[in-house]
């Protein structure tokens, strides 16, 4: 019995750790996105700034601005993306005869755009919803916001625009993170076990790594992966507001988009803005996800 609930406590234990991940991070998140896209309250503000400017202009929960869409998007997320991590790991080593680092990136990048594509759509609810400004609201909530973009952009098409560079983006992301923590945490308990590592709580014969130095190797694999894909978020996050966008018409495609956003930004204050706060961003999210699922998968005896 206990290998038929597997996938569902696995399931389960991915959705948690998003879920935690996600509520640590997320005023830096919204903060991030209205300066991907210039928002034109916040544009001349730098990181910290509009941290502080958010919570005077919008009050504090302003900085939970499509937190609530963010949460059902993450469960499935954390979810689909970890599971179908395990089950793709087994597939390119049966199938392909595939192992060790390579076939950890393959199922890294494959289960990071297999996630993307089921949870798309409320991806692009969500960044709708966090880009609006207190006193300009075109969307009241999440279900009104899922109507809007249906009748008004096109159906279901709506929903996917900006997915090119997402998955894009995505395999390197999700490869270049699953591939430098596995690394990392293989070479570390080869060369200093006793220092580094731990038995596992349901299984002793199982090493795992102590919890702050999997917070360590979480957090560097994130921040490797977050500057090699950056520019393909602000791209994603500029398609995605698409209409909301004044220069909409210029961003259709990705290479238009990144082409344009380099044109009339440059580098560091348009392909890359906001990336330091990505880093302190991401460190404590990834960290965070990584830890929790390490808990999760001890407290529902997954290993």
């Amino acid at each position: 019995a206990r290998r038929d609930f597997y996938w569902l406590r696995s399931f389960i234990a991915g959705g948690v750790a998003g879920c935690c991940a996600k509520t640590t991070t997320a005023p830096l998140d919204r903060v991030k996105i209205l300066l991907q896209a210039h928002n034109h309250h916040y544009k001349h503000l730098g990181v910290f700034s509009t941290l502080c400017a958010v919570p005077k202009k919008e009050g504090y929960l302003g900085l939970y601005k499509g937190n609530g869409a963010m949460m059902i998007r993450i469960f499935p997320y954390g979810a689909i993306q970890f599971m179908a991590f395990d089950q793709y790991k087994k597939v390119i080593k049966k199938q392909l005869g595939i192992s060790g680092h390579v076939h950890r990136l393959m199922a890294g990048s494959m289960a990071g755009i297999t996630a993307v594509i089921c949870t798309y759509p409320l991806d692009m609810v969500r960044v709708r919803l966090a880009f609006q400004v207190k006193g300009e609201h075109r969307y009241m909530g999440i279900i009104h916001a899922f109507k809007m973009i249906y009748t008004k952009e096109g159906g279901f098409r709506g929903f996917y625009r900006g997915l090119m560079p997402t998955v894009v983006g995505m395999a390197p992301y999700a490869g270049f993170s699953f591939f430098t923590f596995g690394t990392l945490k293989s070479i570390g308990l080869a060369q200093a076990p006793n220092l580094l590592g731990r038995p596992s709580l349901d299984n002793p014969d199982v090493l795992v790594l102590k919890t702050h130095v999997n917070l360590l190797c979480g957090g560097i694999a994130g921040a490797i992966a977050q500057t090699i894909s950056y520019p393909l978020d602000v791209t994603r996050r500029r398609m995605q507001l698409g209409a909301v966008l004044p220069d909409s018409e210029k961003c259709l495609t990705m290479v238009q988009t990144l082409k344009y956003v380099y044109q009339q930004h440059g580098i560091r204050r348009g392909l890359y803005r906001g990336l330091s706060l990505n880093y302190i961003r991401c460190i404590p999210s990834q960290a965070v996800a990584f830890t929790t699922y390490e808990l999760m998968k001890q407290f529902l005896h997954l290993n």
